[in-house]
């Protein structure tokens, strides 16, 4: 297992106070890195800290928004060595494209894609500095498929996969693997709403192939996979983990 053994490295999980960010973020800690949660309350970030250091995990929080570049270099200029970037921090606006506005679209475009190039942007000199890193874009299911009410969530997401396999073309040069993983439906605080809806939950059941929501924990083992020595030559991929909805009709 010492492919996948990260002791020694620092982990940066953006968006991870709680949800999917927090899981993987546990993953990552179980695979022996160093964790830095990340996310713009304090007080959030406060309580997940503590609740992993009570299970015996090294972890520390830096608080900054990732769409503000200025925040962003400075938070990343107090970690200091960043050897695993997971770029999580996600936010969506629900309607159909004829209600939304402009501001809608581009604030979650903010999120999702300038975030994630900001972040990277910041962390890479020192990987090439160091002679490699692991950058993890969390993308979705939704950059590549979309339903109704969910444009504008679905043109980020799309627009990360591509900006994953950019970063990759550019820095693969300096032994920096950058890919993704695509998440399908879990249940988090988050999807909890849809979750509870019985015909939207009817229709997630029936549409996966595995006939259920995922289990944030569930993302663990990809999130460990591509930051470890593991995935050395993969570059560019994004890694669907959505129980076979992508694979079915």
């Amino acid at each position: 297992m010492q492919l996948f053994d990260l002791t020694g490295k620092t982990a940066l999980v953006t968006g991870s106070s709680r949800g999917l960010g927090f899981a993987m973020s546990r993953g990552l800690a179980e695979a022996g890195a160093s964790i830095v949660l990340n996310g713009r309350s304090a007080e959030r970030l406060e309580s997940s800290v503590a609740s992993l250091r009570e299970e015996g995990y090294d972890v520390r929080m830096s608080v900054f928004d990732v769409t503000d570049e200025t925040a962003v270099s400075r938070g990343i200029s107090e970690i200091g060595q960043v050897d695993v970037l997971v770029n999580n921090a996600g936010t969506t606006r629900r309607g159909s494209l004829e209600t939304m506005d402009a501001d809608d679209l581009e604030q979650v475009h903010r999120v999702h894609v300038t975030g994630p190039f900001l972040t990277s942007k910041a962390v890479v000199p020192g990987m090439i500095e160091r002679g490699g890193g692991k950058i993890v874009n969390i993308c979705s299911v939704t950059s590549e498929i979309g339903r109704p009410g969910n444009g504008v969530y679905m043109a980020a997401k799309g627009g990360l996969r591509n900006l994953t396999r950019a970063m990759a073309v550019d820095w693969a040069r300096h032994n920096i693997q950058v890919n993704g993983i695509g998440p399908g439906y879990f249940k988090t605080e988050l999807t909890r709403p849809l979750a509870d809806d019985p015909n939207f939950n009817e229709w997630i059941c029936r549409r996966t192939p595995a006939g259920r929501w995922g289990d944030p924990t569930e993302l663990m083992g990809a999130a460990v996979f591509l930051a470890s020595d593991a995935s050395n030559y993969v570059n560019g991929h994004i890694l669907y983990v959505d129980g076979g909805m992508l694979a079915s009709m």
